[in-house]
């Protein structure tokens, strides 16, 4: 039996969302996605399923994070037989192979804003395990390099200087 396109790329983005298990911006979609339709049908298939709440937004410093709603795990049990076995098996290969960086990604954050009162920036860095914060840093900077620069540096180091941040507090 044949299935509209739209139907199978709504399908296809509902499983994605629950076979990783956390919030994914649609660059963390993207990837995994656009192997089996092109960008406009990836976007209004985010749009359709955010429409009939089959999945849920969420804004956080700065990026929106999609994840399937209860509405949309139901409805993925009925309906997740009709992507086909490859299209699953890809899928579930590409999940194993990147889960733990995209997971990483979401573990530790690190943004900046402009105060436009003062002309300054603030930079909010962050790390989490299993949505559970453990630390979050909040730096006032005088130009936008500087928070360029330490959003940059948080980002590759954060696992070091979280260590070295508990590591000086506890001694």
């Amino acid at each position: 039996m044949q299935f509209s396109e739209k139907l199978q790329n709504n399908i296809l983005i509902l499983y994605i969302l629950d076979k990783m298990n956390i919030p994914l911006t649609i660059a963390q979609i993207e990837p995994v996605a656009l192997k089996f339709m092109d960008y406009f049908a990836l976007s209004q298939s985010i749009k359709d399923l955010l429409d009939i709440r089959y999945i849920e937004k969420q804004t956080e410093n700065q990026n929106i994070r999609y994840s399937i709603s209860e509405e949309g795990g139901v409805s993925l049990e009925y309906l997740e037989k009709m992507l086909p076995l490859e299209t699953r098996q890809a899928i579930n290969e590409y999940i194993l192979e990147h889960r733990k960086s995209i997971k990483r990604d979401y573990e530790i954050t690190a943004s900046y804003f402009p105060n436009l009162d003062s002309g300054d920036y603030t930079v909010k860095c962050s790390v989490y395990e299993d949505e559970i914060m453990l630390l979050e840093i909040n730096l006032s900077v005088v130009t936008k390099d500087e928070a360029n620069n330490i959003v940059g540096n948080w980002k590759k180091n954060s696992i070091e200087l979280y260590g070295d941040i508990i590591n000086k507090l506890l001694t």
